[in-house]
């Protein structure tokens, strides 16, 4: 069984790399791996509650964060100071995660075996 990290950094909207970054995970769920998924820098806007994205004509995919845990993707981590300068906190994100610092997601992401970035 393999250990892997899905490491997002990317803003939700104005680019493809969160959107794929959720479909590999979701992928990744029909085989027997270990999974867990980082958000950090603009990709903490990807967990924010209340997304509307009628106004930029295309589909959201907040409504698919909660199934990560059903496809294998248990853990979901999220890097504090991210949230901070964004001006967000825990009560601004919409799935269960964990926060955690820098020196946390660094250590996580040395016993992986891959870390997939988005």
């Amino acid at each position: 069984m393999a250990k892997i990290m899905f490491l997002n950094r990317r803003a939700p909207h104005g680019s493809i790399y969160a959107w794929e970054g959720l479909e590999v995970v979701l992928i990744f769920g029909a085989f027997d791996n270990e999974m867990c998924a980082v958000y950090m820098d603009d990709a903490v806007f990807s967990l924010k509650k209340g997304q509307d994205t009628t106004e930029i004509g295309i589909k959201g995919f907040l409504q698919t964060l909660p199934v990560l845990e059903d496809y294998g993707c248990e853990k979901i981590y999220v890097d504090k100071a991210s949230l901070e300068m964004r001006g967000m906190t825990a009560d601004d994100i919409a799935i269960p995660v964990e926060i955690v610092d820098a020196a946390t997601i660094g250590k996580f992401m040395a016993e992986q075996d891959v870390v997939l970035p988005f």
